[in-house]
């Protein structure tokens, strides 16, 4: 019988697990760049001084909730086995638990460039009607809005992690390294996003696209996420330009 630390210096000298160790932490920081764009938009209508705590809360669930996953794994394999077929078409619980939180995606999305074109103030079913319980609302309305989107990222992280590979250790370094990048990469990637009005666009933009990928994966349509990393990267070169371009005509009209 094998022990723990026998088995753990085997995995350590073994070259191949090193590959997966390599290709899953690439893996697990690329899904969750979606995770961190739907945490900067939402925490940046925050009052400042209550952003960069949600950041770390909103995080640090989403680590929570994948290495609480991790330990479920025999359960967690389960979900993607059909439980209900509707007209013809099998959905499992990850199915549906996709489908739930595109959706969320979308509404949530779709509400946020509405009130980016028309600012009017209006009634907010999660936020309290004004002052401190105003504010005190909109933290727990972050922060729960959040744990949703966690929820769903995680399940969608721990299924790839899975159809990875079977050692457990792997997942779980893994998960951690990907969510410390998420962590440092959090304050200034909403910075960025907050400071550039365009690039809050873009970002719901994606959110709307990831929205839809993740109802296309719910109905058992599989969209190859190297389509969508480009588009986003495209989209975002050409915003970058554009950018450049609009500094320099201010940097030309304020020397004239």
């Amino acid at each position: 019988m094998v022990s723990n630390v026998d088995y753990l210096t085997q995995l350590a000298a073994d070259p191949a697990a090193w590959l997966a160790l390599a290709t899953l932490i690439v893996m697990e920081i690329v899904l969750g760049i979606d995770n961190l764009i739907f945490i900067s938009i939402l925490t940046n209508k925050l009052p400042e001084q209550q952003r960069s705590k949600a950041r770390r809360i909103g995080i640090g669930l989403a680590l929570g909730l994948r290495l609480g996953l991790l330990g479920t794994v025999a359960w967690i394999v389960q979900l993607t086995a059909p439980v209900v077929e509707l007209f013809g078409q099998a959905f499992s619980w990850k199915d549906m638990i996709l489908i739930a939180g595109g959706l969320f995606l979308l509404w949530k999305a779709t509400r946020e460039i509405h009130h980016s074109v028309d600012p009017t103030p209006g009634g907010d079913m999660f936020e309290g009607r004004q002052g401190a319980d105003r504010v005190s609302m909109s933290f727990t309305s972050a922060i729960i809005q959040i744990l949703l989107l966690d929820l769903v990222f995680s399940v969608d992280s721990i299924i790839t992690a899975v159809g990875m590979t079977e050692h457990l250790p792997i997942m779980v370094v893994a998960v951690v390294v990907a969510v410390v990048v998420m962590l440092l990469a959090a304050d200034p990637l909403a910075r960025f996003i907050n400071n550039n009005p365009t690039i809050v666009m873009l970002a719901l933009g994606f959110l709307i696209m990831i929205g839809m990928t993740l109802i296309a994966e719910g109905f058992g349509t599989h969209v190859p996420k190297g389509y969508i990393y480009a588009a986003m990267v495209f989209s975002s070169v050409v915003e970058g330009l554009n950018m450049l371009a609009r500094s320099a005509r201010q940097k030309q009209r304020s020397g004239q």
